[in-house]
This record gives C-alpha cells, sequence and structure tokens, in this order.
C-alpha cells in the first residue's frame, strides 16, 4: 500500500494473480475448441482463411483488456465472476462460429460481425469502473425513472416493432426488452430498499400493505399487460418470479413468496386458455410424439442430438446440429450436447453454478439493502433465465424461446447479460474505505 493507503499498480497486479491465472485457462480451452473445429473442416477439405482466425483474435485481446484495466484501475472486486464470464461467452464465440452464425463473404464484413463480443465485453468493464467505489447507490436514487424506461422499452416495442416466429423485434432484429431485466431490476431494487418498512407492515401479520404496494402494483400491471401483448411469456416469468423473490429478500415476509406462489398457479390457467401458443408448447411438452414434424420437431431434434452425443460427445465440428432449427440460439445447449456429450454438458451447468454463486455470495457480503437486493435481483434474472432455457432443452419444463445467456446468439441479449455482470463486479469492489456510516445506510 501507498502512504495515503491507496494500492499500487504492482500491488493490484500481484492481488489479482487468480484471475490472470484462470482467464489464461479460458483463453487454452476456447483455442483448443477452435483447433478442433479446423482440424474437422480440414478433415472435409475445407481450406483455413484469415477470417477463420478472427472471433480468436478478437476473444483473447478482450480478455487481456479486461485483465489490465481492472489492474490499472486498482479493482478489488470478484476474480471468479470474470473468469466464469470468459469461458461461457468463449463458449458462446466458438459455437457461433462453428454453427456459422455470423458467415459472411468479406474480412472487413466479419471483422465488423465478430466485433460484437469485444464491445460487449468493454460495456461490462465501463460499467464496472462506473460505479465502482460504491457509485452504483446513486443508482438507487432514481427508481421512477428505471420504471419509465422499462415502460417505454416496451412502449416503443410496442409500437414499432414487427413480428417475426412469434416474437416482436425492433428494426434490424434488435430485442430492447432484453435490457428490461436491467431496468426492472433496478427500479425493483430501488423501490424496495426506500419502502422497505412500509412494505414490512402486514396488517395482523395476513394482509400486505396494499397502500405501500400500490405504486409498484401500477407499474408492475402495466409491464406485465405490455409483455403479455407481445406474447413474451419467457420474460413474464423471469421478472415475475424476481420480484417475488426481492420482495421476499428484502421485507422478510414470507407471505410475499406464498402469495405469489397462489397467484402463479391460478395465473398459469388463465394464461393458457387465452394464449394459445403457450398452449401448444405446453402439449408438445407433454406429447412430443403427438405432433413429430410441427409442435415438437426441434425438441425432438434437439433431444435426438443429445443422446447421439453420448458420454463424451462426437467432438467440435463433429456433429450434425444442422438438423436443429435455430439451433445457434434457444437450442444451443442441444449442439453442445452433441458435440461435447454427457460430460461437457455438466461442465457448462457447474460454470454457470459458479457464476451464479458468485452473484448471490456478492449479495450477501452487502451491507446496503439496495447493493444487496439489486444484487441477488441480477444473479436472479440470469440463473431464472439459464434454468428456463435449459429445462426446456432437455424436456424439464415446457419450451419458453428464451436464449442461453452469453452463449446463444443475440446481441441484445449478450450486451444486457454482460452489463448486469459489470454492475456485480461494481458492488463486489465494495464500498470506499472512510466513509461514514450514514452515508453507507442511505445504499
Amino acid at each position: 500500500m501507498s502512504a495515503a493507503g491507496v494500492m499500487t499498480w504492482q500491488e493490484s497486479w500481484a492481488a489479482r494473480a487468480p484471475e490472470r491465472h484462470w482467464l489464461g485457462l479460458c483463453i487454452f480451452a476456447v483455442s483448443v475448441g477452435f483447433l478442433l473445429i479446423f482440424g474437422a473442416q480440414r478433415s472435409v477439405d475445407r481450406l483455413i482463411e484469415v477470417r477463420d482466425l478472427l472471433p480468436l483474435a478478437l476473444y483473447v485481446p478482450s480478455l487481456v483488456l479486461v485483465h489490465l484495466t481492472l489492474v490499472l484501475a486498482r479493482f478489488r472486486g470478484d476474480q471468479l465472476l470474470v473468469a466464469a464470464v470468459a469461458l461461457l461467452s468463449g463458449l458462446g464465440v466458438l459455437m457461433h462460429y462453428r454453427l456459422g452464425a455470423f458467415s459472411v463473404g468479406s474480412l472487413s464484413e466479419a471483422a465488423r460481425q465478430y466485433a460484437l463480443y469485444p464491445v460487449c465485453m468493454g460495456a461490462m468493464l465501463m460499467t464496472a469502473l462506473a460505479a465502482m467505489r460504491g457509485r452504483y447507490r446513486y443508482l438507487a436514487v432514481w427508481p421512477w425513472l428505471w420504471a419509465v424506461i422499462s415502460i417505454g422499452l416496451l412502449a416503443a416495442l410496442v409500437v414499432t416493432g414487427q413480428r417475426f416466429r412469434g416474437a416482436i423485434y425492433a428494426a434490424g432484429f434488435l430485442t430492447p426488452s432484453e435490457f428490461l431485466k436491467l431496468s426492472a431490476v433496478l427500479f425493483l431494487a430501488a423501490f424496495i430498499a426506500a419502502r422497505a418498512g412500509a412494505l414490512t407492515a402486514w396488517h395482523h401479520g395476513i394482509l400486505p400493505p396494499v397502500k405501500a404496494l400500490l405504486p409498484l402494483a401500477a407499474v408492475w400491471g402495466l409491464l406485465c399487460a405490455l409483455l403479455l401483448w407481445q406474447r413474451d411469456l419467457g420474460m413474464f416469468a423471469i421478472l415475475n418470479l424476481v420480484l417475488l423473490l426481492l420482495l421476499t429478500m428484502g421485507t422478510g415476509r414470507i407471505g410475499y413468496l406464498l402469495l405469489g406462489v397462489t397467484a402463479a398457479a391460478g395465473g398459469a390457467l388463465v394464461l393458457l386458455r387465452f394464449f394459445s401458443h403457450g398452449a401448444r408448447r405446453v402439449d408438445a411438452w407433454l406429447n412430443p410424439f403427438g405432433d413429430p414434424t410441427g409442435a415438437s420437431w426441434q425438441l425432438l431434434q434437439g433431444l435426438s442430438g443429445m443422446y447421439s452425443g453420448g458420454l463424451w460427445g462426437q467432438g467440435f465440428g463433429a456433429g450434425n446440429p444442422e438438423y436443429i432449427p435455430i439451433a445457434a440460439s434457444d437450442f444451443v445447449y442441444a449442439v453442445v450436447g452433441e458435440e461435447l456429450g454427457f460430460f461437457g454438458s455438466v461442465l457448462v451447468v457447474l460454470f454457470f453454478l459458479l457464476l451464479f454463486q458468485r452473484g448471490f455470495a456478492i449479495a450477501l457480503r452487502c451491507r446496503g439493502v439496495f447493493a444487496r437486493l439489486l444484487a441477488l435481483g441480477l444473479t436472479a434474472v440470469l440463473a431464472v433465465q439459464t434454468f428456463l432455457n435449459l429445462g426446456g432443452v432437455t424436456k424439464l419444463i415446457p419450451l419458453t424461446g428464451l436464449t442461453l445467456p452469453f452463449i446463444s446468439q443475440g446481441g441484445s441479449s449478450l450486451l444486457a447479460s454482460l452489463i448486469a455482470v459489470g454492475l456485480l463486479l461494481a458492488i463486489s469492489d465494495g464500498e470506499p474505505k472512510g466513509r461514514g456510516r450514514t452515508k453507507r445506510r442511505k445504499a
């Protein structure tokens, strides 16, 4: 430490040695994956061109830049979180290349396509640096701004979006609703933290405080109505599960969870009654061979691919993902199962669990209510989305159409997920030393 108690960059370099070690292993693993794919392509006489090296050439410098910037910024936050995201997003780059998601004609066009990854990693880094040293607490000052942004995102999509394959996209096939995972969680964390006392005061211990809940109910009702109008049942499920979690954890009242579960049971029956595409997905889940070449085609092809992968998989580049419809998007995990087998699929799940464990551990270490709820909410959003995707692909639950965070194709999803990780990193950095207790309580 310097005389002023500030960590020098040399000390920061030494302190972040574990992160450097893990990032090196991530680069090694992803590089081996590319070599395997190149080997499979050479076996069918396909020449490896310069543009084939672009994904790896952009992935490696991105991780190096992230690490060096965190060292120079004397960042004190979580190191395993960075490594887990680096591996999962690296697997995503690998799968996108494998599936030809960015197959383009010229080298310059390929560079533009693959620039998405460093841009999203840069957004994660900038978010962490901007919000570190306790500056994330300023995000709690404007809860209604986050509510307006959330409603505005959906309203703009309703007005200007176009429906494609059942979902609504903005111009350029962008999905701005992905950023609800940030704005809606920021609104919930700020609102509940500011009104935790009123929200805890249940009448006679059995009746929720209706007056305190009314503003939240009004915003949430409008959000849910817009999501249902778009038939986005996946996002509807994610946000409502996070709402129940944050209300329960923010107030310590288990009654919110019980009420929510009761309402969800009744609401699910109503949704299936009025939303035919939801009912079709449930039918395809319960009876996949009832319509094997129609509604169940994607599910059955995904299961067939994972079954053919066996324990060890067919190897990168050796499977047949072209038989799985839209494999690069919500069914990318089926391709992982086919080419990396059962053990490769379990390894991916373990890295997701590591990511969630670090996120929840960061939340538990927070002293401020807002910081704790924000970390909980962001981690829960990623965890619920992952569970709904993996559960749908493996037929544990009906399909929801949600992508797999960090791995599935989709720039909006990757950007929103990495910004969420940037906020988690900022919270893990803690608060500046020497600040008074009063200021910490305001967080």
